[in-house]
């Protein structure tokens, strides 16, 4: 980033985006380096879920239908319905599989590029043997961070679900009830993409600061007062994004019986590639924000505090302390 930390602070929408494109631009082997060995393994594990999650579910619906038309307490019915069982557990199997490695590709992504845009940064040769050392001891940190924000997603869900069943209970069959329950269901829209905005936020603290886990959380919720409406709409622009790719994959090559072979087959990679450039660009998007946030509440990066701090992760992990890691303050 070329940018004094100074001007950071008055990036808006637009700057940010531009900012990330010219960091990708000036990254471009490293990135490259980066996406073929964990951003395409992401998109590929994203993308083979939606198709076989198709025709394992497929199958379900299928034998549930079989099963419905069947006379019960007779072999065919209980052929049926082991071989349902059987399906089901594969499926809710898959799903954990895909979940898993979902999460893993994802933290270990985020770790690499976090990294490597701090050493640019400060700097520092970017190196990507260097970048892949240092990742397993980031994303340590990053897990503790993401338990902790399913543990508050977890917590925050089950009373939402508990307040809007209780309003729609006893006052949902009247306008007001009507009025409320969209009400509500707005607030909760909101909370829940601040709590993963935040969530993306503490992703990024985790890895150039000491904080991580609940203090990252607390860290990122207080720097990101005051640019929640830019973060919020890019966060919404990213998604929308990443829905339109899900939608045309599965038009044009779960559904499309219509292209044919080759047909799928470029359009599912056409999706690929639009897929992986959409995961690198927003990884490298939530860094500049953490940088703007940063300025915005005018506090100036100790450049060779924080490259003191990225050759750490090189041996054996000991976070900066306070002190050096936290950013100064600048009056302006």
């Amino acid at each position: 980033m070329d940018r004094e930390q100074e001007e950071m602070q008055f990036l808006g929408l637009f700057g940010i985006c531009a900012e990330s494109c010219k960091v990708i631009s000036s990254l471009r082997k490293i990135f490259t380096q980066i996406t073929l060995s964990l951003i395409l393994p992401l998109a590929f594990v994203f993308l083979l879920h939606i198709e076989v999650s198709d025709v394992l579910f497929s199958k379900i619906v299928h034998d549930e239908i079989e099963l419905d038309e069947t006379r019960p307490e007779t072999p065919r019915s209980d052929r049926i319905s082991a071989v349902l069982s059987k399906e089901w557990t594969f499926f809710l199997f898959f799903k954990a599989l895909y979940f898993t490695a979902l999460l893993v590709f994802s933290l270990l992504s985020t770790s690499a590029v976090v990294y490597a845009i701090a050493c640019a940064y400060t700097g520092r040769e970017v190196a990507f043997g260097k970048v892949l050392s240092v990742v397993p001891r980031v994303w340590r940190r990053l897990m503790a961070t993401f338990l902790c924000i399913f543990a508050a997603m977890f917590a925050y869900n089950v009373v939402a679900v508990l307040v809007l069943v209780t309003c729609a209970i006893f006052i949902g069959n009247t306008s007001f009830g009507i009025v409320m329950l969209v009400l509500l269901a707005i607030a909760y829209a909101v909370g829940f993409v601040y709590m993963t905005i935040v969530w993306q936020l503490a992703s990024v603290v985790s890895v150039l600061e000491e904080d991580y886990g609940v203090k990252a959380m607390t860290k990122s919720k207080d720097l990101i007062r005051g640019k929640v409406g830019v973060s919020i709409i890019i966060f919404l622009a990213l998604n929308i994004s990443l829905h339109l790719i899900q939608f045309a994959f599965e038009r044009l090559v779960v559904h499309g019986r219509l292209t044919g072979t080759l047909g799928r087959f470029g359009y599912g990679a056409l999706c690929f590639v639009l897929l992986s450039g959409l995961m690198l660009f927003g990884l490298v998007v939530q860094t500049v924000i953490y940088f703007v946030c940063k300025s915005y509440h005018h506090e100036n990066i100790d450049k060779s505090a924080l490259s003191d701090h990225l050759e750490v992760y090189l041996g054996e992990y000991t976070p900066l302390k306070s002190k050096d890691v936290q950013l100064e303050q600048y009056d302006v």
